[in-house]
């Protein structure tokens, strides 16, 4: 059953705690006059959500802050304090559906840091009220959820951002650009990497007794259930399927962000893994190589677009959800990255932890992890080829466009849930390669959002939620 409150009830409802809302550290105002300020709700402060959200919104109005673990309210009120906030003046939940019964008529924005399986529920409650939604990558944890928020925010109209920051900085903007321009050639294939490893292996850990503070059904929330165990919270629920998305949905929507956009690339008509390493019936592998079939579109070739992440075949390590193949060793990476490297080794080539290689037949273009060090290679040919314009728009940061957005009542933003969720359905498709296995083809129909060869792999592209989570 729906616990939260269309706006319509909301006049049935009772009355707010005005005098607590009056004590927040910013004035009250309606975010819809220009120069107003933006009244939200941030969902989950704990890494993003302290590290980046309230810092970017610091100058907005916080009205309210849901997360499930309490231990997070000290590291909250010690930032409050740092910004001349009275802690006592926002409220905190545990469970998001309160605060929206609560809270939801108040608000002009949400911003969502929660793990990946609480990403969908909350944005499509606050887009059903009204309020804008500012959500971190991937927007969502399986394919059907990616398809009914990208339906709700068309009907909703309300500004929808996906936390997808390299979308707004230069370098994907130029390599479009330089892609467009035909400065490489026709693209036929592109390696992208990463040294995340959030996977696993072995079986589930024993029950353990839940954290004091922690609000364990709140945590599982649309998820199947299960009793609480270790690697779970706060940072190793990426690793298990249930909860997160693995090495893809950790960094595909930042690192793949080019090879969607600039190559245009739409659905897959097949995806493979090559290699797994790891992983369970319930974890992601720790490494991984997988492609994407991509047919010809938009008068661009055939394209193979190549995913490799994590631990190699030599590499060990213990089962977790957090794990990072150390700077150095022998990583699962492209052959052409390493002969690249052998070949230019003052190039600039180690991305630190990810990066792109985009191979066309006059050329080859690098990208870091959020699009950073674009040129093509070696260097010397970038300086001899004359630059295509800037035709792209330059967004000032992810949360100024967001912020803007809200405040002007507009709709569009840099990266709104009309191809935030098209990145992530792209992105997570890997996931079902996995599933599938090594050397087993996945043949996907996009329109139809299901597997055509293997059936059983659909129970995974739309999860049914628990009773009482479901917009």
């Amino acid at each position: 059953m729906r616990t939260f409150l269309s706006r319509r009830s909301f006049a049935k409802a009772s009355t707010l705690a005005i005098g607590t809302l009056a004590a927040a550290p910013f004035n009250i105002l309606n975010a819809r006059n220009a120069g107003d300020k933006v009244r939200f709700a941030q969902i989950g402060c704990g890494g993003r959500g302290l590290s980046a959200h309230l810092p970017a919104a610091k100058n907005e109005h916080l009205a309210a802050v849901v997360d499930v673990d309490d231990a997070r309210k000290v590291t909250l009120n010690k930032w409050l304090q740092s910004n001349d906030a009275n802690p006592d003046s926002v409220p905190f939940f545990a469970d998001y559906r309160k605060m929206f019964d609560k809270l939801g008529k108040e608000l002009d924005a949400v911003f969502i840091a929660s793990p990946n399986h609480h990403h969908a529920l909350p944005a499509m409650i606050a887009m059903q009220l009204g309020i804008s939604v500012y959500c971190e990558k991937p927007v969502c944890h399986d394919i059907g959820e990616a398809r009914a928020m990208r339906a709700m925010a068309a009907k909703t109209k309300v500004a929808t951002q996906m936390g997808n920051q390299g979308h707004c900085e230069e370098g994907y903007r130029r390599l479009c650009e330089y892609i467009d321009a035909g400065i490489i050639g026709k693209v036929t294939e592109t390696h992208s990497w990463t040294n995340r490893a959030n996977g696993g292996e072995g079986p589930r850990p024993p029950q353990a007794p839940v954290p004091d503070g922690l609000h364990w059904d709140e945590w599982i929330g649309p998820a199947p259930y299960r009793d609480f165990h270790s690697d779970l919270h706060p940072h190793s629920w990426h690793g298990w399927y249930d909860f997160g998305n693995g090495s893809i949905g950790n960094m595909g929507c930042h690192v793949l962000d080019g090879v969607f956009w600039a190559l245009k690339c739409d659905h897959p008509t097949s995806i493979e893994a090559e290699q797994l390493r790891g992983g369970s019936d319930e974890r992601y592998p720790m490494g991984s190589r997988v492609r994407w079939d991509i047919p010809a579109r938009h008068g661009l070739p055939p394209l193979k677009v190549f995913w490799y992440e994590g631990l190699n075949e030599t590499t060990t390590g213990k089962p977790s959800g957090n794990l990072r193949a150390a700077k150095g060793d022998d990583r699962n990476l492209p052959a052409l990255l390493l002969e690249l490297r052998a070949k230019y080794p003052d190039e600039g080539l180690d991305s630190g932890d990810s990066g792109t290689l985009y191979v066309g037949d006059k050329g080859v273009i690098f990208t870091g992890t959020y699009g950073d060090k674009m040129h093509i290679v070696p260097y010397e040919t970038m300086a001899e080829t004359p630059a295509p314009p800037k035709t792209l728009p330059r967004p000032k940061s992810i949360f100024v466009d967001f912020l803007d957005a809200v405040r002007s009542g507009k709709t569009e933003t840099a990266v709104p849930f009309d191809y935030g969720t098209r990145l992530t359905e792209f992105s997570i498709l890997g996931n079902l390669a996995m599933k599938a296995g090594k050397g087993q083809k996945v043949i996907w129909d996009g329109p139809n959002m299901r597997v055509t060869n293997l059936p059983e792999l659909n129970a995974w592209v739309k999860r049914p939620s628990r009773d009482g989570w479901s917009a």
